[in-house]
């Protein structure tokens, strides 16, 4: 309203005010002619620029003569004709009418004196379904829900499988095809039966704190090994502008049987990431993940009408260079900044690098594995001993559930259960002794080369010496030469015989006669004594030790031989 009509209508609401009993009317006619407006609008315009006194509230304002139990039976009726398009098959008065045909509810008020029925209205119901909180756009309302934040820069991402509306040809031709929506819908369902197993699916990943959305193409269906396939080639590095990688430390998806496989908890559970499903039929939990569905959908997939896809492959290379590109340059209404500029904040202490490609998928199939506390406190865990002895209450003959650790191979993990519930992860180191095996096995190569040379050059310095012996020597004075870095000596070994089959050599001396050469022993049994120490207290040279404890220490070595 302009200010000369709001100047205006102030001047007819004033007059209305003053004027006796029955004369508004003709003060309202007036006005509707002045103002070219009806009774109606009028009456609305005067009331936005008049204060009025607050109506009176009924005695029996809240009150219905429709009951609670005839509310819910309403209720119901309307809830189980609604489909879950949200299309509602019965109205209310249809479903009230059908209710009342039937004997179920009365839903109406009869006079006492007279006895007249006296039903009540549509709107009168649809109040009283209000006043109880049963109406269906109350109960169909959303439940409240809470935002929540991440920290950093993958602290938490968001993963989920979609099926694309691409299939591959398997008419002799290559490629991938997009699906025309002439023929495949639900009235035609043998075709889409018939390429099923050829529709292309879609893993969307996105990191909360940036939104940066990463994006790749599998087929075959949703499932655990293609999961654990997308999560391992997205925590990468890829280097460019394709800059999302590392482990995040919450991972959150819908609680479908393929996210919570055991690939995707062995995986999960080993590198350190809180595995975090949602409840059932909570899409909105996982909103920014199903928004990057849409923006997939409108941004890149409607390209492929009009660039021919040969492979999975080649497809899976345009997805790549769209995501660097979007990423990079897409300016996000949350943040006012593209989601590669807010990822590119984190810290070196938040970046957790991922280990191989190979180590990954290893971890998905392994599961941790029970292993038995040994007296030493060692448990043995891929044939190698680990020290145990500094895990929290650990207790000799014990299991404890042991994995390896991805980025150590001298490390394996102990899964505990805090009390709250989550797994942590215990590092024990390996046991030293087998590390100097390790050692010893990674250095012998070398040391057998380092050997061979040696023994070469060895020969070579006993030729030279072998040929120059008389001038080394002094014509055989002396039987050593210094050659300022060492000395080579000449040294004849003295007489020695060497014996094959002791005891077939002992036989056939004794039947020659030749026992003389046959040396035999005599010793004092001492087990024997031990055995009856009452005989030989009182023999002089004879005392029993016993109760007596050593102290040692013994340095772990290792010769190369």
């Amino acid at each position: 309203m302009n200010a000369a009509l709001t100047e205006r209508l102030v001047y007819v609401a004033r007059a209305a005010r003053d004027a006796g009993h029955g004369k508004r009317g003709a003060i309202y006619d007036a006005a509707c002619a002045e103002l070219g407006m009806s009774r109606a609008t009028l009456l609305r315009r005067l009331k936005e620029v008049s204060v009025t006194d607050k109506r009176k509230k009924r005695a029996d304002a809240g009150r219905s003569a429709l009951t609670r139990d005839e509310a819910a039976l309403i209720s119901a009726t309307l809830r189980e004709a609604t489909r879950k398009n949200g299309k509602r098959l019965y109205s209310i008065a249809d479903a009230v009418e059908t209710l009342r045909a039937n004997g179920f509810i009365s839903a109406g008020r009869t006079d006492e004196t007279t006895g007249e029925f006296f039903p009540l209205s549509e709107d009168a119901i649809s109040r009283a379904l209000r006043n109880y909180g049963l109406h269906p756009e109350q109960l169909d309302a959303p439940a409240p829900y809470t935002e929540v934040a991440s920290l950093h820069p993958n602290h938490v991402w968001q993963i989920d499988a979609s099926l694309c509306t691409l299939y591959y040809l398997s008419n002799g031709h290559k490629g991938l095809q997009v699906m025309d929506s002439a023929k495949f819908y639900k009235n035609k369902p043998a075709n889409l039966a018939r390429i099923a197993s050829d529709r292309v699916w879609s893993y969307e990943i996105t990191d909360h704190a940036s939104g940066w959305i990463y994006v790749e193409y599998v087929t075959g269906a949703e499932s655990g090994e293609n999961l654990c396939s997308v999560l391992i080639n997205a925590m990468q590095e890829r280097g460019g502008a394709d800059v999302l990688h590392g482990v995040p430390k919450i991972l959150y998806l819908d609680p479908g049987s393929a996210n919570t496989a055991g690939m995707t908890k062995n995986m999960c559970r080993s590198l350190g990431i809180d595995l975090i499903a949602h409840k059932p039929h909570n899409a909105r939990a996982t909103g920014q993940v199903e928004k990057a569905r849409d923006i997939i959908e409108r941004k890149l997939e409607p390209g492929l009408k009009f660039r021919p896809v040969h492979s999975l492959e080649e497809l899976n290379a345009l997805a790549a260079k769209w995501r660097s590109h979007f990423n990079a340059t897409a300016v996000h209404s949350r943040h006012g900044k593209t989601r590669t500029d807010i990822w590119l904040k984190i810290t070196a202490e938040q970046l957790k690098k991922a280990p191989s490609v190979e180590v990954c998928r290893e971890l998905a199939v392994a599961a941790p594995e029970l292993r038995k506390v040994t007296p030493k406190l060692r448990v043995s865990f891929r044939g190698t001993e680990f020290d145990v002895s500094t895990v929290p209450g650990v207790l000799v003959g014990e299991k404890l559930m042991i994995t390896r650790n991805p980025w150590r191979s001298d490390v394996a993990q102990v899964v505990l259960t805090g009390e709250d519930g989550h797994e942590t992860f215990f590092l024990v180191e390996e046991e030293m002794n087998d590390a100097i095996g390790d050692i010893t096995a990674r250095y012998a190569p070398l040391t057998e080369s380092l050997k061979k040379r040696m023994a070469e050059l060895q020969s070579g310095i006993q030729t030279w010496c072998e040929a120059h012996r008389d001038e080394l020597t002094g014509n055989g004075k002396v039987k050593f030469a210094n050659l300022t870095t060492g000395e080579v000596q000449w040294r004849n070994r003295p007489p020695s015989v060497s014996i094959r089959g002791a005891d077939n050599v002992i036989e056939l001396l004794r039947r020659l006669g030749l026992e003389r050469f046959i040396r035999v022993k005599e010793e004092i049994n001492k087990d024997a004594i031990l055995n009856e120490k009452e005989a030989v207290k009182n023999i002089p040279g004879i005392s029993i030790k016993s109760d007596i404890e050593d102290f040692s220490i013994i340095p772990f070595e290792q010769d190369v031989q």
